[in-house]
């Protein structure tokens, strides 16, 4: 298992649809897919741990935004480089999927799959109810969350092109 990077770029909204808050990190990802950042390819996924391998599989880059529940206010972003620690347990302890996001990225470092650039920016939830809708905190942090990934992924992109110049 494990290839090597391919060059593919991604963004990766995880999230249920259906719980409240949880959903953050999918609503980032549409934000995005109207106009991605170039050369990267953006997607939902439910969570699910071999969905999340598989997608990271190859990847050069990775850009994961989740919610999480590690007690701090609602709206709270948290970013964190995957690609050189791994992710505070407690903040992501709460999983609504079966495999926690934490685990998930440890068992694709451990599989030599995880991509040199791997990022992932937490949104801390309030409700994560059945049901319940997205709430304005977090639809206030979906909107910086995108608005912060489209400047990092760009300036990250104009280093590049500078360091091949």
């Amino acid at each position: 298992m494990g290839s090597k990077a391919s060059g593919r770029r991604i963004v990766v909204g995880v999230g249920n649809p259906d719980r409240g808050d949880d959903v953050a990190g999918r609503v980032v990802a549409r934000l995005l897919r109207d106009a991605p950042p170039e050369g990267f390819q953006v997607s939902e996924k439910d969570g699910e741990a071999t969905a999340l391998l598989a997608e990271l599989d190859g990847a050069a880059a990775a850009y994961i935004i989740d919610a999480c529940a590690s007690g701090a206010a609602p709206g709270i972003v948290s970013r964190f480089d995957a690609a050189a620690a791994p992710l505070p347990s407690r903040t992501f302890a709460l999983s609504s999927h079966g495999l926690g996001l934490a685990e998930t990225i440890e068992l694709a470092r451990a599989l030599k799959q995880l991509p040199p650039i791997c990022v992932v920016y937490a949104i801390e939830g309030g409700s994560f109810e059945t049901g319940a809708p997205l709430s304005p905190p977090v639809a206030a942090a979906v909107a910086t969350v995108a608005e912060r990934l489209r400047a990092e992924i760009a300036a990250r992109v104009e280093t590049e092109e500078a360091r091949h110049a």
